[in-house]
């Protein structure tokens, strides 16, 4: 009977396995460090992408920032000056109107028989305070006011007083209360105006 010795070929099977599993041992390790240095470059990358477009972002935003206060300044100096023009507008139309009512007042007046003491218009709101006369006088001042074709209305006589002068002249102090009309007209066509354009 022959014997065959098989305990070498076996070892060198093993060898031979435990080489090639080496091997793929080193293989795979050598893979996951290529693929964990291209991942690491790639992110590394990608970051740097990131970091620049986040400067850029940055540089925009501050761009931005810089015009967006100019707009505002920009509103607020139109702002200012839009009030700057009503308030001239306000004082252009309380020059008109002061000039209408004291024309009026002079045409209106029964002269040589009655003097103002003081005009006080507080908006629409007139009072005339003076010395007359006698009582006829301010009834023909009240009725000249009332046909005025709506520049005044509510002519309203508030107090009428008997008045010495240099102790020998008897003169009616009187004060009377009106609407100027005109004004309240006015203000209703603005109103009217706004309300159209709004």
């Amino acid at each position: 009977m022959i014997r065959i010795n098989l305990l070498p070929f076996r070892a060198a099977r093993k060898k031979e396995n435990v080489r090639r599993q080496v091997s793929l041992f080193l293989l795979s390790f050598s893979l996951i460090i290529i693929a964990a240095v291209y991942f690491n470059m790639w992110l590394g990358g990608k970051i740097e992408r990131l970091k620049v477009r986040n400067q850029d972002t940055t540089a925009q935003i501050a761009k931005y920032d810089k015009i967006n206060k100019e707009i505002a300044g920009f509103k607020k100096a139109l702002s200012n000056l839009e009030q700057k023009i009503k308030v001239i507008e306000t004082l252009e139309g309380s020059r008109k109107d002061a000039v209408i009512f004291m024309t009026s007042m002079t045409d209106l007046i029964v002269e040589e028989r009655m003097w103002f003491t003081s005009l006080d218009a507080q908006g629409s709101k007139i009072t005339i305070r003076g010395i007359a006369l006698d009582e006829r006088t301010i009834v023909d001042f009240m009725n000249n006011l009332e046909k005025t074709e709506g520049l005044y209305a509510n002519v309203t006589l508030k107090t009428l007083t008997q008045q010495k002068i240099q102790g020998r002249m008897n003169l009616k102090s009187f004060d009377i209360s009106l609407i100027n009309a005109s004004l309240n007209k006015d203000k209703k066509q603005d109103t009217a105006g706004k309300a159209k354009k709004s």
